[in-house]
């Protein structure tokens, strides 16, 4: 018992150095507050309606069209931190700019000219890639927030008074143009200035911006689970409630699953040998073998949920925008969350992402490349050509075991949520998609964090040996 006390102290003083060293130096302290600060911003917008429309009345609305059953609103509800049922400025997240970088991704995958000028000058390419996808940000967010405006006239045929009367005198052919004006720029806007915040966390804050603007969202909607959990339990009456604690057991297990396997497929890596060809120092012949190439298990991280996430989102939400009379909306009503169409696609989807994010991003001719010049090998593979194909091999084998068990992961509490039949706004926040991306989020982060400390440390060190070799 003492041993775990001493082992829990060691830790918790760990952490508080930790803390106190990001703190200490004046840099980082720096990217911390202006990311805090800005994350604080982007809660904000989730709290100032669309000008015209009730929030309270348009949420209680909401609530009894979506039930408690498995729905998409319900899911996007989570993502945005609430501000989706509230109908405010940031309705729409940053899932327009997601869907925008996703198209862009397989446009640039698929046009050999715009690889070529990413390969000749990556910077200009860079720049030129931003500023389509931004461009498309805005077009998506005015196609979804017209939508947007289109659903909120039909809930406010149904239960007037989410819409300030005023707003709906003003017709041209019929339309209500005012408040399609007012709904879609306030909405776009608020797309675009997520975006943009997020972009500035990336420049000069710590960690990826629209990774932690959807982190920040999701974290706010703990709360509001917590206290459907409260209820769900029914711990005032003698009754018992929809959710027992056999089931909230279960749930925590694999709650606790969730978190160590997201940890092991994040971080797990297979590392390749390094040899290298025989050089002296000095009089010396050094023998470097103890050098490694890390291939990570996951390599694209929580990109793969996000974008999968965020694509199936899309038409989903055109259709129950639209309504369920249309084909699109039935076709909507048949991939909502928690079914198995759902759940099929999301993890082909997870699967392909999880591929098309290491072929773009991992460059196996560059490594083979660097290690021909700097003179190493791989044991029992030739350099150049041998070397690539072994890289690019290898990293298929793990890549394939890395994206079934992300896909596992995933949907493995909708699984149980469903079997247990626990209510969604439980099973959303608890879920494989909210953890994976808060789990993955928060080890990124920390691990930039991390490099800091140790960039930090190792110019400390350079700065005393400096002043000792005077």
């Amino acid at each position: 018992m003492e041993s775990h006390f001493a082992l829990f102290e060691k830790h918790s003083l760990s952490i508080s150095e930790g803390l106190r060293r990001i703190f200490t130096i004046p840099e980082l302290k720096g990217k911390v507050v202006f990311t805090l600060l800005i994350l604080f911003a982007c809660r904000i917008g989730a709290y100032v309606p669309v000008p015209g429309i009730h929030g309270e009345a348009a949420v209680a609305l909401v609530r009894s069209f979506t039930g408690a059953g498995h729905n998409l609103f319900q899911l996007m509800d989570v993502f945005s931190g609430g501000a989706f049922a509230h109908m405010t400025v940031t309705a729409l997240g940053v899932m327009p700019y997601i869907s925008a970088s996703i198209v862009m991704q397989l446009v640039t995958a698929l046009v050999p000219s715009l690889q070529r000028e990413m390969k000749e000058t990556p910077e200009v390419g860079r720049r030129k890639l931003g500023r389509w996808i931004r461009m498309l940000t805005i077009g998506l967010a005015l196609f979804q927030s017209g939508l947007f405006a289109k659903y909120a006239l039909r809930l406010n045929s149904a239960g007037p008074g989410i819409i300030v009367p005023e707003l709906l005198h003003s017709h041209f052919l019929g339309i209500p143009w005012l408040f399609y004006v007012i709904v879609m720029a306030t909405m776009t806007a608020g797309t675009v200035l997520l975006m943009w915040l997020g972009e500035q966390i990336t420049e000069r804050g710590i960690g990826n911006g629209i990774s932690l603007i959807i982190t920040i969202g999701i974290l706010s909607s703990l709360p509001t689970t917590l206290g459907s959990i409260f209820r769900q339990l029914n711990l005032d009456s003698q009754e018992s409630g929809q959710l027992t604690f056999v089931s909230l057991l279960l749930l925590a297990i694999v709650f606790v699953v969730i978190i160590i396997g997201t940890i092991l497929v994040i971080q797990g890596q297979r590392r390749i040998p390094l040899q290298y060809a025989r050089r002296m120092v000095g009089r010396r012949d050094v023998h470097e073998n103890s050098a490694y190439i890390p291939l990570k298990v996951n390599y694209a991280g929580v990109i793969p949920v996000i974008f999968s996430s965020a694509l199936l989102m899309f038409p989903a939400t055109i259709g129950q925008f639209i309504g369920r009379s249309s084909w699109l909306g039935q076709f909507a009503n048949w991939l909502s969350p928690g079914g198995w169409p759902y759940m099929v696609c999301y993890v082909l989807l997870i699967i392909f992402f999880t591929y098309f994010w290491t072929a773009t991003q991992f460059h196996p001719e560059q490594i083979a490349s660097d290690m021909k010049r700097n003179g190493a090998f791989i044991p029992g593979i030739r350099q150049g050509r041998p070397t690539e194909e072994f890289l690019e091999s290898t990293m298929n084998r793990i890549t394939c075991i890395g994206a079934i068990f992300l896909a596992m992961i995933a949907i493995i509490p909708t699984i149980v949520g469903n079997l247990l039949k626990v209510d969604a706004s439980i099973t959303y926040f608890f879920g494989g998609t909210s953890l994976l991306i808060l789990v993955g989020v928060i080890l990124d982060t920390s691990k930039q964090i991390e490099s800091h400390l140790l960039m930090k440390r190792y110019e400390g060190f350079m700065k005393g040996g400096s002043l000792r070799g005077r």
